[in-house]
C-alpha cells in the first residue's frame, strides 16, 4: 500500500448533533470546529502531509439565514483566534471555493490565516468553503481556455497534469475520503482529486469523531488493496 498522504472529511452531523442534546444546531457546529483543530494537530503529529475539509459548500448558501451568518462569524472566529495553535503546530492554511457571494470580512480573515501560515510545512490543511466540486471544474475550464484564448497555451497540450495545475489549489489526489454521521454520498466534495479514492462511512457525528477512530480507519486504509484499474498479483 502506498503512503497514505492525503485524506479528506466530509464533516457532517454538527446538526443532529446539537438537536441529539436539544441544542440550537449553532452548538453543533462550534463543538464541530474545536473537533477538526484537534484532528488537525493529531495528524501533524503523526505525519499526513495533507488535509482537505468540507467547510462549507455553495449549497449550504440555502439555508436559513441565521445559521449562515453563524457559520461566517464562526469562520472568522477560528481563523483569526482559534488556529493560532496550529500555525504554531506548523500547519499551513489554503482554501479551495468560489470567493463570490463571501462577505469580505470573511475573505479579509482567509487571506490573513492564509499568509500568516503560508511557510508553514507540518500539514497542508485545505479549507473547501463556498466550494462545490462541479464549480471547480467548470471554473478550471473556464480558466484553460481563457489560457488558449489568450494564446499561453495550446489546447492540444491541455492534459490531466495541466487540469490540475489550474484547479483551485495544486494538491496531491485524495487517498482517504471519510465522511461522518452516517451518510453515503459525496455531495459534490473535490470530485477530480477522488477519482481513486479509498471510501469510509462512519456513523459517529462529527463532533463526536476524534484521532482515535481515525487511526483505527487509517489502519484499516493501509490494509486495503489499491489497484488504480489495474490487476495485482
Amino acid at each position: 500500500m502506498e503512503e497514505l498522504k492525503h485524506i479528506g472529511i466530509i464533516m457532517d452531523g454538527n446538526g443532529r448533533w446539537a438537536k441529539k442534546r436539544g441544542l440550537k444546531r449553532s452548538f453543533g457546529h462550534k463543538e464541530g470546529s474545536k473537533t477538526l483543530k484537534k484532528l488537525c494537530l493529531h495528524l501533524a503529529d503523526v505525519g499526513v502531509p495533507y488535509l482537505s475539509v468540507f467547510a462549507f459548500s455553495t449549497e449550504n448558501f440555502k439555508r436559513s439565514q441565521e445559521e449562515v451568518d453563524y457559520l461566517m462569524d464562526l469562520f472568522i472566529e477560528m481563523f483569526r483566534k482559534e488556529f493560532k495553535v496550529l500555525d504554531e503546530k506548523g500547519v499551513r492554511v489554503i482554501f479551495s471555493g468560489r470567493k463570490e457571494p463571501l462577505r469580505q470580512d470573511v475573505l479579509d480573515s482567509m487571506a490573513e490565516i492564509t499568509e500568516k501560515t503560508k511557510n508553514n510545512s507540518k500539514l497542508v490543511l485545505n479549507i473547501c468553503l463556498n466550494y462545490g466540486g462541479h464549480s471547480e471544474i467548470i471554473d478550471t475550464t473556464k480558466k484553460l481556455c481563457q489560457q488558449v484564448l489568450d494564446g499561453k497555451i495550446d489546447i492540444d497540450h491541455i492534459d490531466e497534469e495541466t487540469f490540475e495545475k489550474n484547479l483551485y489549489q495544486e494538491l496531491p489526489p485524495i487517498d482517504l475520503l471519510i465522511r461522518t454521521s452516517g451518510e453515503y454520498r459525496i455531495s459534490n466534495f473535490m470530485l477530480w482529486q477522488m477519482s481513486y479514492s479509498e471510501f469510509y462511512f462512519t456513523d459517529t457525528l462529527f463532533p463526536d469523531f476524534n484521532s482515535e477512530e481515525l487511526d483505527q480507519i487509517i489502519e484499516k486504509y493501509y490494509q486495503r488493496d489499491r489497484k488504480f484499474g489495474g490487476v495485482k498479483g
